[in-house]
């Protein structure tokens, strides 16, 4: 009995060295190695987060960019476009100077900013602005708020080749060469003989104008539709 006793007291105690110099040690490295796992699972999905976190960030930036930029790109892609170029002081100058002694309506055909037609209705004129950016005719019509005449200065979203001339009194046009010959046409065809067109930048190829101001950039000419309808109808 007291070798039994003995036996199991020294079978008791290799079992507890066993399991205190071999067994724990494992399962400490085994919770080492299970933890350094968890920190690289756990850096991964943070980095896999911070991942989506910054392309959502660039997608959405990508999306704003490119909804500020249409309205001025896609004009752009049309067959003929106004580029939007602000008119300076002495252009705006030199088109008054053109239409002094006239009232009645005026429309600027690619209004821009609205600046011709802001300055046009302080001066009286029942005043309209057409222009094909959203974000220009919106940005007009806050600045005809802030110069006191909402109202009196009115901006849409038009393409001038959808527009109909034929009641209007005064057309200021900022153009471009390919532009010209086909609004040539089209004014021929519809204004009223007591109309007046100023152009500016770029005069109309086959009229005459009845006054001109040479400025260089800044040169502006004025059209009466009076002389513009008669060689219309006798070149029919």
């Amino acid at each position: 009995a007291r070798k039994i006793a003995s036996f199991h007291k020294h079978v008791d105690f290799d079992v507890w060295t066993w399991i205190l110099l071999v067994v724990v040690p494992r399962c400490s490295f085994l919770m080492q190695e299970v933890g350094e796992v968890l920190m690289v699972e756990t850096e991964d999905r943070r980095r896999r987060k911070i991942g989506l976190v910054i392309a959502g960030m660039v997608g959405g930036a990508a999306v704003a960019i490119t909804a500020a930029a249409a309205p001025f790109v896609l004009p752009a892609m049309r067959k003929i476009c106004l580029p939007y170029v602000p008119a300076t002081q002495e252009q705006v100058g030199n088109v008054f100077k053109l239409l002094q002694g006239r009232t009645g309506t005026l429309v600027d055909l690619g209004s821009g900013d609205g600046r011709i037609v802001i300055a046009a209705a302080k001066q009286g004129f029942q005043a309209v602005g057409y222009e094909l950016n959203p974000w220009l005719v919106w940005y007009s019509r806050l600045s005809a708020i802030r110069h006191g005449v909402y109202g009196k200065a009115r901006f849409y979203r038009k393409d001038l080749f959808r527009a109909n001339f034929a009641e209007l009194d005064n057309i200021v046009i900022f153009g471009v060469p390919q532009l010209m010959p086909l609004l040539e046409e089209k004014l021929s065809r519809e204004l009223q003989r007591s109309a007046r067109v100023v152009a500016c930048r770029f005069s109309f190829p086959t009229w005459l104008p009845a006054q001109t101001i040479e400025a260089g950039v800044d040169s502006v000419w004025s059209y009466e539709a009076k002389d513009i309808v008669m060689r219309y109808l006798w070149e029919d």
